[in-house]
């Protein structure tokens, strides 16, 4: 495993960040896997992983993240794991996202030390200021548009924050919420490092061509 810092090295930012959901579902109604998942984004071009499985038993959740991170190896990406700082050291994995009801972000970096990138949910500049100091390796501020995705998302915040929160901090700032090719350039343009994603891709009826045509536009913003 890289160790904490040096993963984030090997990649370009903005990156696209596609997170996979407990029951992934193609248009069709047939169920897709977080391996199915994947593969497809990583195949895309998509830089990071996040496998979110709030159903899943802690020995099944391993041995799926296990093989997630074999995936993203095969394409120099990364692979976290949302919430279960448990399972993201069993299984070599290379972080760990942590939203508001989750471990505090200091306990968490005493436990995992430098073998975790820790990501952490903030909804301001004082939050995101705190979790750093506490040992977050980036922040993340959202929902920036409407989602179904997440019920508790909050009212869309709109791009603002994360400009305020870009001049706050000196980690990566991600995006999340209700992106999608229509929106992505705003996001992108409003300073994101990291455009995450969730029925974007696994609900596409191409998951790869999806991830392809995100990253299109997210190049087109920045002007590659």
């Amino acid at each position: 495993m890289q160790e904490r810092g040096s993963a984030f090295q090997t990649i370009s930012f903005p990156l696209l960040y596609v997170i996979t959901e407990d029951v992934a579902v193609s248009p069709t109604g047939r169920r897709r896997s977080h391996e199915e998942v994947a593969r497809a984004a990583a195949a895309g071009g998509a830089s990071l992983i996040q496998i979110r499985d709030k159903s899943a038993s802690t020995r099944r959740l391993v041995e799926v993240t296990q093989r997630c991170v074999d995936i993203m190896r095969s394409s120099n990406g990364l692979l976290f794991v949302n919430d279960r700082l448990d399972v993201a050291l069993a299984s070599g994995a290379h972080g760990v996202h942590l939203g508001d009801d989750d471990m505090p972000i200091a306990a968490a970096r005493g436990m995992a030390g430098d073998r975790l990138l820790i990501g952490a949910s903030v909804a301001s500049v004082q939050e995101a200021e705190a979790a750093v100091e506490a040992g977050a390796d980036y922040v993340s501020v959202g929902a920036i548009y409407s989602t179904s995705t997440k019920l508790d998302a909050g009212d869309p915040i709109g791009c603002e924050p994360i400009r305020q929160i870009k001049a706050a901090v000196n980690v990566p700032v991600a995006a999340i919420g209700g992106i999608s090719l229509e929106n992505v350039h705003l996001v992108v343009d409003a300073g994101a490092d990291m455009i995450c994603v969730v029925s974007a891709v696994t609900r596409a009826e191409d998951m790869t061509d999806a991830t392809k045509n995100l990253l299109h536009w997210m190049k087109t913003e920045r002007g590659d």
